[in-house]
Formats: C-alpha cells, sequence, structure tokens
C-alpha cells in the first residue's frame, strides 16, 4: 500500500479540483457519506450519534457526516472544536447549510454536564477535529474535546487520521483521539502504519472518494505499508537439491549463551535452507553439537571466556566466502577481539553479511565501518541497539531509518511495533504483523535466521527481508491466537512457520507477484 505525506494528498486534492473540475463539496460529501455509513454499521434503530468538528475540511467531512446520519433519521449532534471566532472553511460553510436545512444544528463546543452526559448515551463518535493539516500541539480546547471522547464507551471513528496524530511520522501531538475505525480517503499516510500513531487508528479503511486514477497512479511515494499480497516465495522445482537452497554461515554464541545460536540455526533451516552451518566458540561446541540436528556446528578458538577471537579470522573468512549468505552476532558477547573480528570481515568478503546483537555491538563505536563493506549488509537492531549505532529514534521513526540506510549504504530493519525496512536509496516498508506476543528473548534471534534463510535461497535481498519480516510476524500473531500472548516462545515461531507460509499461499501455491518480488 502506498503511503503519502501530507503535502501530497493536498497536492493530489488540489489537481483534482482545478485541474480536473471536480468541485471540492463533493470530494467532501463523498468522504461525508463514507464516514456516516461507516457510523450506521454500530447504530441500533432508537441510537445517536455525537461528532466532534474542526473549522477546516476535515471538520467540514465530519458536518456532512452529521447531515446525512440526520437525513436517515438518526438522532446526531455536531459540535465546532475552535475559538468562537475562527470561521469555517468555505467548503465546511456549504456542510453546515446542508446539516441546518436537514434540522440539525452546529453547536459549540463547550464542556458542560448535559454534553457529557449525552456522549455517555451515544453508540458513535465521529471525531473530524483535525485532519491530517495537524503540526502542533493540540490546544486546551481540543484536549479538553479529546478528554470527552475518551471518557465515552461509545464506538469512535476518525475522519482521515485520529485527532492528535501527525500524519507524517505518527507522532502524538500533546493527546489523540483513540479511535476503533479511522476511515481515510484515497491514500493511506505514514501516521496510519508508524508507531504510536498506529496504535491510536483502529481498523483501518481507505475509501475512494472520486479522485481520478490518473492522479493517484502518477504521485510518486517512496513509503509503503508491507501485507500479504506484497510477499512472494517463488515454488521450488521438482528436481532440485539442498545445493539449490543455499549455504548459511552464522556465527554466533559464547558461554552461557546458547539458546540465541540454536534459536537462528533452526530458524534459517526451518524458513528452508538447504545448508547451515554454525561456528561457535569451542568451548560451547559439545552443548551446540547436542542441541542440533539438522545443522553443522562447528568449534572456532575462543578466550579463557569462551568468546570468539580475533585469530579465527582467516577461517570464517574462508567458509563466509563459500556460503551464500552469513549471519553474525546472535549471543556472541562482546570483547576487542570480537569487534575486530566482525570489522575483519565486513572489510573483506563480498558474501551478504546479516549483523544482529552482538554484531551490531561489534560496529557500534565506528558505525562507519559499513561504508567500507563490498558486500550487501543488513542490519537488525531493536530501538536500544539503534541509538547505540548512533540512530536518532526521537520524533520521527520513519524518516531517521531511511537518514540511517542512507548514511551508511545499507538495509536496516529497525525492530518494534510496525518494525521498518529502510533501503539506502531512500525506500522504506513498515510492516503490518507481529504484535506484544513477540515481546520476549530469542524472537530477534528467529528474525534474523530466517533473514538469513531467505538471503541464502538467493531471493533478492530486498524480498528476503521483507518476506522475514512479515512471516515472522504473522506466525508470532498465529501463535498469539493459539496459546495467549503471555505463553508464545521464540521456538513457538519457529514451529508456527509453516503454518504462516500457507497463509500467504493462494490455490496451493505461493504467492507471486508482489511487490518484492
Amino acid at each position: 500500500m502506498k503511503l503519502v505525506t501530507a503535502e501530497q494528498i493536498r497536492e493530489i486534492d488540489r489537481q483534482a479540483i482545478q485541474e480536473h473540475g471536480i468541485p471540492g463539496t463533493t470530494l467532501m460529501s463523498n468522504a461525508a457519506e463514507f464516514l456516516a455509513k461507516a457510523a450506521m454499521e454500530h447504530i441500533p434503530p432508537d441510537g445517536c450519534a455525537a461528532v466532534f468538528c474542526g473549522i477546516g475540511n476535515n471538520g467540514g467531512d465530519g458536518i456532512g457526516a452529521a447531515a446525512y446520519l440526520i437525513a436517515k433519521g438518526i438522532s446526531t449532534r455536531a459540535f465546532l472544536v475552535s475559538n468562537p471566532y475562527d470561521e469555517l472553511k468555505p467548503d465546511a460553510e456549504v456542510m453546515k447549510e446542508r446539516l441546518i436545512s436537514l434540522g440539525g444544528s452546529l453547536e459549540h463546543f463547550s464542556p458542560s454536564a448535559d454534553l457529557v452526559d449525552y456522549i455517555g448515551e451515544c453508540n458513535v463518535i465521529i471525531d473530524a477535529i483535525f485532519g491530517i493539516g495537524l503540526k502542533s500541539e493540540l490546544s486546551d480546547e481540543a484536549l479538553s474535546a479529546v478528554s470527552i471522547i475518551h471518557s465515552s464507551d461509545a464506538l469512535v471513528i476518525a475522519a482521515d487520521i485520529p485527532t492528535g496524530i501527525e500524519a507524517d511520522t505518527g507522532a502524538i501531538l500533546g493527546d489523540a483521539v483513540q479511535a476503533d475505525i479511522t476511515i481515510t480517503f484515497t491514500l493511506a499516510k505514514p501516521g496510519h502504519f508508524v508507531e504510536p500513531g498506529c496504535i491510536y487508528t483502529g481498523e483501518l479503511r481507505v475509501c475512494d472518494i472520486g479522485i481520478p486514477k490518473s492522479i493517484i497512479n502518477k504521485t510518486v511515494s517512496h513509503m509503503y505499508s508491507a501485507s500479504q499480497s506484497d510477499i512472494h516465495l517463488p515454488r521450488r522445482k521438482k528436481d532440485t537439491h539442498k545445493g539449490d537452497y543455499g549455504r548459511a554461515l552464522i556465527l554466533a554464541g559464547s558461554i552461557g549463551y546458547t539458546g540465541a545460536p540454536a534459536l537462528s540455526a533452526r530458524a534459517a533451516t526451518k524458513m528452508g535452507t538447504g545448508l547451515v552451518s554454525l561456528g561457535v566458540p569451542k568451548s560451547i561446541y559439545d552443548i551446540m553439537a547436542v542441541k542440533l540436528d539438522e545443522e553443522m556446528p562447528f568449534p572456532l578458538p575462543d578466550d579463557k571466556n569462551g568468546k570468539l577471537i580475533a585469530n579465527g579470522a582467516g577461517e570464517i573468512l574462508k567458509r563466509t566466502n563459500a556460503s551464500e549468505v552469513c549471519l553474525i552476532g546472535p549471543g556472541l558477547g562482546t570483547s576487542d577481539d570480537i569487534s575486530e573480528l566482525v570489522q575483519s570481515i565486513v572489510r573483506n568478503t563480498n558474501t551478504p553479511i546479516v549483523l544482529d546483537a552482538d554484531g551490531l555491538n561489534a560496529i557500534a563505536k565506528d558505525p562507519g565501518i559499513l561504508n567500507q563493506a563490498t558486500c550487501p549488509i543488513v542490519l537488525t537492531p531493536h530501538p536500544g541497539e539503534f541509538v547505540r549505532l548512533g540512530g536518532n529514534f526521537t520524533g520521527d521513526r520513519l524518516k531517521s531509518a531511511c537518514d540511517f540506510a542512507h548514511k551508511y549504504d545499507c538495509i536496516l530493519v529497525l525492530k518494534g511495533h510496525r518494525t521498518i525496512i529502510a533501503l539506502p536509496n531512500g525506500i522504506a516498508y513498515v510492516n503490518t504483523t507481529g504484535g506484544p506476543a513477540m515481546a520476549k528473548g530469542g524472537t530477534g534471534d528467529v528474525l534474523a535466521g530466517m533473514i538469513t534463510a531467505l538471503i541464502a535461497q538467493k531471493l533478492p535481498i530486498v524480498h528476503a527481508v521483507a518476506a522475514a519480516v512479515y512471516l515472522h510476524g504473522l506466525a508470532g500473531d498465529m501463535c498469539a491466537a493459539e496459546y495467549g500472548e503471555y505463553c508464545v516462545t521464540a521456538t513457538d515461531i519457529i514451529e508456527m512457520l509453516p503454518n504462516a507460509i500457507k497463509i500467504c499461499q493462494g490455490d496451493g501455491s505461493l504467492i507471486s507477484g508482489g511487490r518484492f518480488s
């Protein structure tokens, strides 16, 4: 799904009105109808609704929705949240006249016992105070309206985007309406998908209000949401063998951290890698040999603390160059030797590298080492690791990820709720799967193994990363449905992967032609 900025959607509207001759009131009426019809799905015959409106076009959508509801015989009150001296935008004024002609009125919002009592009786509240144009903190009056909306048990429908969310970044400007449903128009916006705005959006519906397709199609965006229809895994040939599905090398583990390498290796195997080799400190080799049946652990030189040492670089580079991909980091620990080893591999191989966990810590003091790489690099930091790498995690999460990927010429997988995949060319994808059940040790190791597996199978790297992130989150969601949010483990996610992949199947074959193919 293409995501557009507030500026882009304003330009789309301008072209529709000025260049294609579509009246603004027609677009507003269409938007109002979508809002009203969504409300009517939840209003019983004797029910009622409230609409909170601002003075702009978003408010006009709400006023028009109130008029539509009244015309359908539904008891509805509309409240204008503004300074008493502010004037409605011209198209919103037309909606007000329509509302009055149908016997309604546009009441000035003022917190009162009467208002609170009425809101308490409502089945649906429509939030149309501020839309995508909001750039500053909510005023006291708007904050008061948001508070009253929150006090109700009514279903809340937001017009375009919940009031208080900055459309381009997902930031919360003081406070925000918690919507159950958001009806957005023409195209979705980043704030619907990026934290924290996505938490307030609820169910998102993108509605066509009559903008010509020619305008939409020529609108260029570098931001997308990644969903099931975008995922493509190729069908395997009948005459095939394990060598066709890649050799993955994983460098991981240390004394006390034998779970992380095992999880990454198992995930890589489960996700289809032909051969998975696991290089570990010799101190834990015996443990890994017992843990793993299908993967191939081998010992590497280590220090007295059971961590890899730089002396093993020669053998590791030889193995790396003979593999399709190398994952470095899960449970590896930190030391000067590990930093030297990781940086040496980054500088001296053409094999794609996935850096996760302590692989990221190994370059944190000098992330500029990434610019010396001659191979594709995928980084998979959680927020804390991203900050240690020098990333800016305040404000615009999407922009921060894109800036980092561009600066260091890497693919960045910024993990979290709605994981962001940022590419060096400025394109970014926001993942739409995953949830709180996955907030548990080991799930990141599983994701790293999955990404490694799909790269090993020679999928285009962007495709491999996006598919792995999506399927990882989907498996987590399915585990949550099966076991409950408290009881999901990283191993559960690995075991759920076959079912997650089946969800992405149509008539028995995996979806082809997705965005990432």
